[in-house]
């Protein structure tokens, strides 16, 4: 019997590609163009030619207490996260994630033995590497189940009665991806487009590079552009009524010498009654979705908020660039820092980001 099938954990294969197996040899041969090595997966030079959503649901808070384990819900939500963009994995199996953290963790000792003067035995010991899932939050499907690595570790001196304590955390997710290009991938691969990691830089390095031994992937820097930021902006503030953003913060960035850094914060009932203006000038020209949120809507709230900001201070931020938002929900940076605080939005922040990463993967 087929072990997947025992399994609640789910890694989605795609029965529509079992035609294309003739061509399973061009995939493996072709390269990794974000590293320029050797790849499993067939990719193109440059970067997938599909664009950010244009129109979007309205974010719904989720109780996600009553799916997701608490621990691993504080996890998610009580810090800030380096965001990257992940390609699909080759022959990754959710089944068999302990036998993953077995070998991640002789991975870490073998590269950090490199230059000490130290057993293997006792590099050994002082790291556990943990690889769990985190059921609860697919939203269809086509979703891999959320992958949370843990790294825990005592001093290289430290007592032999002293506990390990967590010094990394990381997670692969994928939540509502494209169900056109997650079905366009052959049998074998398995799609977690978003990567966060916390704690040391030499750690994530390091779990990069096991996966990308192991599974044949890539890993890329994942920047939060000006649209994406723009559309934080406005799901969160469109969140007020039913979870209170206590203000809207802005950061921006005007070029100027030296440059100059603005930081705009809205009232939240004020910043509400705006966004509400906006969305009713929108829905009342077209019959369409009220719980639907344009584009067009998300820029026409920006534009308010900057010609209020004119009106008063005679600086136009049009001039400059939009490098962070922040509400009570969360924070987004332009660097690619994200950081959930609030569990009910969880499904609605990794959403947009599953869909930052997916479109910069040059795949």
């Amino acid at each position: 019997m087929d072990p997947l099938s025992e399994s609640g954990m789910r890694t989605p294969h795609n029965g529509a590609v079992v035609q294309r197996r003739s061509k399973t040899r061009s995939y493996r041969q072709s390269y990794r163009s974000c590293l320029g090595t050797a790849s499993r997966l067939g990719v193109t030079p440059a970067l997938t030619a599909r664009r950010l959503n244009a129109s979007r649901r309205a974010a719904k808070p989720q109780n996600l207490a009553d799916k997701v384990n608490p621990e691993h819900l504080a996890l998610l939500v009580k810090a800030e996260w380096q965001l990257s963009y992940v390609t699909p994995l080759y022959q990754f199996r959710h089944t068999q994630l302990r036998s993953y953290s077995r070998q991640l963790a002789a991975f870490i000792v073998a590269e950090k033995q490199q230059g000490l003067a130290v057993e293997v035995s006792e590099l050994h010991n002082s790291y556990r590497v943990s690889l769990s899932v985190v059921q609860g939050l697919t939203e269809s499907e086509d979703d891999a189940e959320t992958v949370l690595i843990q790294i825990h570790s005592k001093p290289m001196f430290a007592r032999q009665d002293e506990p390990q304590r967590s010094v990394w955390s990381g997670w692969l997710t994928c939540v509502h991806g494209s169900p056109e290009y997650l079905r366009s991938l052959p049998k074998d691969f398995t799609c977690l487009p978003l990567f966060g990691s916390r704690g040391p830089e030499y750690l994530s390095r390091v779990v990069k590079s096991w996966f990308q031994k192991t599974f044949d992937c890539c890993f890329g820097s994942l920047e939060i552009n000006h649209t994406s930021l723009q559309w934080f902006a406005a799901l969160w503030t469109d969140c007020h009524s039913q979870s209170h953003i206590q203000h809207l913060r802005m950061l921006w960035t005007i070029p100027a010498a030296p440059p100059l850094q603005i930081t705009y914060t809205v009232d939240p009932q004020d910043a509400w009654d705006l966004w509400n203006s906006v969305r009713k000038e929108a829905t009342a020209a077209v019959t369409e979705d009220a719980a639907s949120i344009d584009l067009e809507e998300v820029t026409g709230f920006l534009q308010a908020l900057k010609s209020h900001f004119y009106r008063h201070f005679r600086l136009d931020l049009s001039a400059g660039t939009l490098q962070q938002v922040s509400t009570a929900l969360g924070s987004a940076k332009s660097s690619g820092r994200i950081k959930m605080s609030n569990s009910r939005h969880v499904i609605a922040t990794l959403t947009l980001l599953t869909e930052c990463a997916l479109l910069r993967m040059p795949i």
